[in-house]
């Protein structure tokens, strides 16, 4: 009888030879992974030039809104999209990781061409060592890489992991992160409010030694949502200390801090929307009553229930609870940075405490109580990480580790993919 087949991605290990003695290789953490199904990952960049936020936007084909919210820059902030971001600066972009060629990956970022451009320079400084010349030869079928025509779009495939989007059985957002140099696993841990362990285990790493270059898979605590799988944003998780825009531009969701509960309200730009209150109430998503009883603290909310077909869903939830909850508290917001500052970095988000539930169950509106609501993004100070001029890896080969943190098998196995499929 044939074995069948691991359902869980396994640990492969693949050598890659450089050409030229004495040259460092690369370690890339990759997921295998089977169907179509993707996920939220987000990329740690570094910005090779002073650009536009609308710039940086279409280099990586996402959403302005998108980028600057998971950087907990202000949106509402004026003329936002043309504000000039430093050249240096360490940003997380957000990204869908799909499955390609039976590895995770992100495939929707596109490059054009310019003059003097090769897959070097593109690989390792316009996209910050997050992809190899190789990995975009591949991609685009590239035969001679001497010869790249100006104004040709290259498709740019760039790592990420989904890993079921938890760590440890709790949400979480995994980060590409290149290795710079200087770098250490415990700063990196530091850096990202994590622990050297979980960075090790979900890296399938023997020992704490890294190299510039290397790509890590960081886990980010995480809030998760319960929307319907008809919903057209389901499956939104948003990392700690940041914040998601989604339907349409109308609601933006943060988590934290203090707990990992995704919150949404009306988003603070300009859109048109469809109705954001509850049925049967006059509260808007986002708000709450409360009234105070002999037996605790009765408390209803209006809570975004996903975008279903263009309209926004919402539900009222009721529940009783020891205290009534006081002013909910959002991440601090920034507004976009203008310079970079050196050896600092993102101040981390408070530790998750635990937080009253809101438990389902349709109640109106009573007389005498409160509404509330939370204001929708909180001016902060806090800066992002302050890096050093944008590292350039001389690496055009990497390293590949496919790794599951439920998995610690090890073999060495070819140069290519290939084998990988034929095992399979």
């Amino acid at each position: 009888m044939q074995e069948k087949r691991p359902l869980l991605p396994l640990l492969f290990f693949s050598v890659a030879i450089l050409a030229g003695a004495g040259a460092a290789v690369a370690k890339s953490t990759i997921e295998p992974c089977t169907g179509t199904a993707s996920c939220s990952a987000l990329l740690g960049y570094i910005l090779y030039a002073d650009l536009k936020v609308s710039e940086l936007a279409v280099l990586f084909h996402v959403d302005s809104a998108a980028l600057l919210s998971a950087n907990a820059i202000d949106v509402s902030f004026p003329g936002v999209e043309n504000r000039i971001l430093p050249a240096g600066l360490f940003l997380r972009v957000p990204a869908t990781c799909s499955c390609s060629g039976g590895i995770r990956r992100s495939l929707s970022t596109r490059y054009t061409v310019r003059p003097a451009d090769t897959l070097t320079s593109i690989a390792a400084s316009v996209y910050s060592g997050l992809a190899t010349p190789d990995q975009i030869q591949e991609a685009n079928n590239i035969r001679d890489p001497a010869a790249l025509d100006v104004g040709r779009t290259l498709v740019i495939p760039l790592p990420c992991t989904c890993f079921n989007s938890t760590d440890n059985n709790l949400p979480t957002v995994y980060l590409s992160y290149v290795v710079r140099a200087g770098d250490s696993v415990p700063a990196i841990a530091a850096l990202f409010s994590t622990t050297i362990t979980d960075i090790m285990n979900v890296n399938a790493m023997g020992s704490p030694s890294i190299r510039p270059g290397d790509i890590l898979a960081i886990p980010l605590p995480a809030c998760a949502s319960m929307f319907p799988s008809y919903a057209s944003d389901y499956g939104l998780i948003v990392a700690n200390g940041t914040y998601a825009i989604t339907a349409s531009h109308c609601v933006q969701c943060s988590c934290g801090p203090g707990n990992l509960r995704l919150y949404c309200s009306p988003a603070s730009l300009s859109a048109s929307c469809s109705s954001m209150q509850c049925s049967n109430s006059n509260l808007m998503i986002g708000n709450y009553t409360s009234q105070q009883t002999s037996a605790g603290c009765n408390v209803t909310s209006c809570n975004y229930g996903g975008f279903v077909n263009g309209s926004i869903a919402t539900t009222l939830t009721t529940s009783l609870q020891p205290q009534c909850p006081g002013q909910h508290q959002l991440p601090p917001v920034i507004p976009p940075p203008t310079t970079v500052i050196h050896d600092s970095f993102l101040i981390p988000s408070p530790s998750p405490s635990p937080s009253p539930s809101l438990s389902p169950s349709p109640s109106a509106v009573q007389a005498g109580t409160t509404i509330t609501t939370p204001r929708t993004m909180v001016p902060g100070t806090f800066s992002l990480p302050g890096v050093s001029p944008a590292y350039v890896p001389s690496v055009s080969t990497s390293e590949a580790v496919f790794v599951s943190p439920l998995s610690h098998i090890l073999w060495l196995f070819g140069l290519s993919f290939g084998l990988y499929n034929s095992l399979f």
